[in-house]
């Protein structure tokens, strides 16, 4: 197929490079230059008008915010092939994912979202898991295309905003198992009993899932080189308190967590891993 890709960040880059390992045309934007040797296969071009003249067009932009602005705000999306699919395969808010479904339907294109759950690591592997939602005979057309990303793909319902809101719960229950960890560390290690020696007992028995076996040798290590960086996982628990607040719902984990991480970004930390959440010393009682 003719795909467009625009954000070549080092999800993107992953995504855009797997795709054309496919066999696929790729033709890909990024705001800032990029290396065409970072991404082999892959064709840059030098307009997003260009990677929307395409079948397909995947966007992994950071948030609402890019998104608006790459294709809205620059009238860029006026120039969209006829027919155009377009995947959002970033994490973005309900509201703004039913108002692309609105826009896009007025303008005769396609919308799905389909935010991925993986680290680059295993975007790099095609091993990530998408979840996807939007019109039956859009996501029938594309599933291939996230098949080829992925080890599974989770279909979720016709509505694109399903799929944001369960991206969006995922990403909080994520920053729950880093807190609930980070937790269990700081009463055990209190007590004399070593990081490693504690997670690698809560890994190996309670707690084996992937999220507390992926990010407990980032807690044992101190290593929080940025897999997600901070400041994004802060806009995800942002969009999870939105969610609760539209629901009328009070979910105290999730705003304990938020209330960290604020406090860890406010401290210069967005640019690390969204686990180093777990280096912040919790407050002493008087």
């Amino acid at each position: 197929m003719q795909i467009g890709f625009i954000g070549l960040g080092k999800m993107g880059s992953a995504m855009a490079v797997n795709l054309a390992k496919a066999g696929h045309q790729v033709h890909a934007w990024n705001r800032s230059p990029v290396d065409a040797a970072e991404v082999p296969g892959v064709t840059i071009v030098d307009s997003v008008d260009t990677a929307l003249d395409t079948e397909v067009v995947f966007t992994m932009l950071a948030d609402d915010a890019a998104i608006r602005s790459v294709l809205l705000d620059s009238g860029a999306l006026d120039t969209a092939r006829a027919g155009l699919i377009h995947i959002v395969a970033a994490t973005i808010s309900v509201a703004f994912s039913k108002a692309l479904a609105a826009d896009h339907a007025e303008r005769g294109l396609a919308y799905v979202a389909a935010p991925v759950f993986g680290r680059p690591d295993a975007a790099a592997a095609a091993q990530l898991n998408v979840v996807v939602a939007g019109p039956e005979d859009a996501v029938a057309t594309i599933t291939p295309l996230l098949e080829t990303l992925s080890t599974k793909v989770w279909p979720l319902g016709t509505e694109p905003a399903q799929a944001n809101a369960a991206k969006i719960a995922g990403n909080m229950m994520i920053t729950m198992a880093i807190e609930a960890m980070s937790e269990g560390v700081a009463l055990a290690g209190d007590n004399g009993v070593a990081a490693d020696t504690f997670l690698d007992l809560m890994t190996g028995t309670l707690f084996g899932a992937r999220a507390y076996q992926s990010y407990a040798p980032k807690i044992v290590s101190g290593d929080f080189t940025p897999g997600f960086k901070m400041k994004l996982g802060l806009k995800d628990l942002r969009l999870a308190t939105e969610l609760a607040d539209a629901a009328q719902i009070t979910l105290p984990v999730l705003d304990a967590v938020r209330t960290r991480m604020d406090v860890a970004v406010d401290a210069g930390m967005g640019e690390q891993d969204w686990s180093g959440i777990a280096s912040r010393p919790y407050a002493r009682k008087e």
